[in-house]
């Protein structure tokens, strides 16, 4: 006899959860290739001591999220940090799946999380101009530079584009 079992949908490729403790922590290992060196976090120890960013468990909770892959594997994290009216996000992908293809589905799910977050506020998000792959990547996922400005860092001033997503666009372009 056949059987007429219905097969399970396909999982999402990536999927928007709260960053829990233990993500928190990884991310604090996270060790990024030059010129990304600046990315990398200071130890948990120190977050925690500091209660900066996730090492805080409020604003973990309240502004930070995991994204994991359809193998549920942590590949990278998202801050949907709260402005008037706005949603500014603040993104990263794990070091070794960078400039390997994940970066648009990553975006992708990233901003339809801030989406479902916030409707109706704009979103958007702050990159170094230098960061040419990144910038593709937003771009690719529809987002446009709005504005670009010098910004002082504990590097010095660097040359940042202010990148929006227009409003109402909910589809994305195919991967």
């Amino acid at each position: 006899m056949l059987s007429s079992t219905i097969p399970a949908p396909p999982r999402p490729p990536y999927r928007v959860m709260p960053l829990t403790e233990e993500q928190a922590a990884a991310l604090c290992e996270w060790r990024y290739e030059a010129p990304f060196t600046f990315y990398q976090w200071l130890s948990w120890a120190d977050m925690q001591a500091q209660e900066r960013e996730f090492g805080d468990p409020a604003i973990r909770r309240e502004q930070y999220a995991a994204v994991l892959d359809a193998d549920d594997a942590f590949i990278g994290f998202a801050q949907f940090f709260p402005l008037a009216g706005v949603t500014r996000l603040g993104l990263g992908l794990r070091p070794d799946l960078c400039g390997r293809g994940a970066g648009l589905g990553f975006v992708q799910a990233i901003v339809r999380e801030a989406i479902r977050r916030a409707p109706g506020n704009e979103i958007d998000l702050e990159v170094h101009a230098w960061n040419e792959r990144a910038i593709a990547v937003y771009e690719r996922a529809g987002f446009v530079v709005s504005d670009h400005y010098e910004l002082a860092t504990a590097r010095g001033s660097e040359q940042i584009l202010c990148m929006v997503y227009p409003d109402g666009r909910v589809q994305f372009p195919s991967q």
